[in-house]
């Protein structure tokens, strides 16, 4: 979501173009979604309407739609979320009641863990329509994506902001958020976000954990190409062990237990939980790779900083500030299915993020605190 932190590197993957492998045995289909009904389903997506970063005017409900679309040759009913870019004049309104640089995004309501996401997707269309980009394929000032992401904000009082509270099991001084008594626990995975500065060729796949990141692009600029591609992201967590931590430097809360002294290294455990396997012994929660292939073959992976905790799956399109300008009124992207197995991983950590999305302003733009 906030991929334009940090300065990116351009690598590949090492063993790029590797086919993809069979879904692991014990894999289970978890989510199967292709709008056959040719409805949304309250009950399994929330369509937003929401402030999203800097530089736009967020997310609404009328930018989603489903409508008949031709799919590798055979006419399927796909959703589509519009962006309206920096001439934009309609009726639809985002934040504050402004129309330019609105866009549309669905997250399912589930939350996952590690498993194999798959999204067929399409950026942009082949042909030209007015008022459309110039070029089609590449609606340039937009960011169109497939991410993870879920998000808890804990806090304590000012004069425990430097120590750990018992009493606040999460609340952690080694990752201190804004300045104060707060944290921030951040679980994202970028399968790709496209267009950061305009730039079509290249889409960043990103790990968030906590207050740590890495920002990483790989050149995959076949994919905009006005034709549906299937995106293929394997997320994998572990138990890691963490040994010499005491029954006395921890403290359980929610069904985990939480680190409370700074002699245990935070780059060992990053603000993640701890699972107790007996008297002084300990593992922590890790996510242990992320790994992506377009039309089965493998672009990029991660093993850095990848998130353990579960978090729903977003697909849309949006206008940060870090797109740049979007000189046109409307484009789009469109999804024809998605698809979720899960591996339940032992370093699956469920349960600690689970606060739904909710609106962020109304039908008319005004802010909803």
């Amino acid at each position: 979501m906030f991929a334009s932190l940090g300065v990116a590197s351009v690598v590949w993957a090492a063993d790029e173009g590797t086919p993809l492998p069979a879904v692991p045995d014990g894999a289970r289909m978890a989510f199967e979604e292709d709008w056959s009904s040719g409805k949304i389903d309250p009950a399994k997506w929330y369509v937003l309407r929401k402030k999203w970063g800097g530089g736009n005017f967020g997310v609404v409900p009328e930018n989603v739609s489903i409508k008949p679309d031709e799919v590798n040759g055979v006419t399927k009913n796909v959703v589509v979320c519009e962006a309206h870019g920096d001439k934009y004049d309609g009726p639809v309104v985002g934040m504050w009641g402004k129309r330019p640089r609105v866009g549309g995004v669905i997250v399912t309501k589930r939350f996952f863990a590690s498993g194999r996401y798959e999204v067929v997707m399409k950026i942009g269309d082949a042909t030209a329509h007015d008022g459309g980009p110039a070029d089609p394929t590449k609606p340039k000032g937009t960011v169109p994506a497939i991410w993870t992401f879920a998000y808890r904000f804990v806090q304590t009082s000012k004069e425990n902001m430097h120590r750990f509270v018992p009493e606040t099991p999460m609340y952690n001084p080694q990752m201190p958020a804004y300045g104060g008594p707060f944290n921030e626990y951040w679980t994202e995975l970028d399968f790709p976000e496209f267009g950061k500065n305009g730039d079509f060729s290249q889409a960043m796949y990103n790990t968030f954990c906590q207050n740590h990141h890495v920002p990483k692009m790989f050149p995959i600029g076949f994919v905009a190409d006005g034709k549906y591609h299937t995106f293929t992201t394997e997320w994998r967590t572990e138990l890691k062990p963490l040994p010499g931590v005491r029954d006395d430097q921890v403290v359980e809360g929610e069904g985990y237990w939480w680190v409370q002294d700074k002699s245990i290294k935070f780059d060992d455990y990053l603000g993640n939980p701890l699972k107790r396997l007996g008297k002084d012994n300990y593992a922590v929660y890790w996510g242990k790779s992320s790994t992506h292939w377009i039309d089965g073959k493998k672009v990029a992976e991660a093993n850095q900083w990848v998130p353990s905790m579960a978090a729903q799956l977003n697909i849309g399109i949006w206008l940060p500030d870090w797109a740049g300008p979007a000189p046109w009124k409307t484009s789009k992207v469109s999804f024809a299915s998605v698809k979720i197995w899960q591996y339940d991983d032992e370093g699956d950590a469920r349960g600690i993020i689970t606060e739904d999305l909710a609106d962020s302003f109304d039908v008319k733009g005004n802010e909803i605190r």
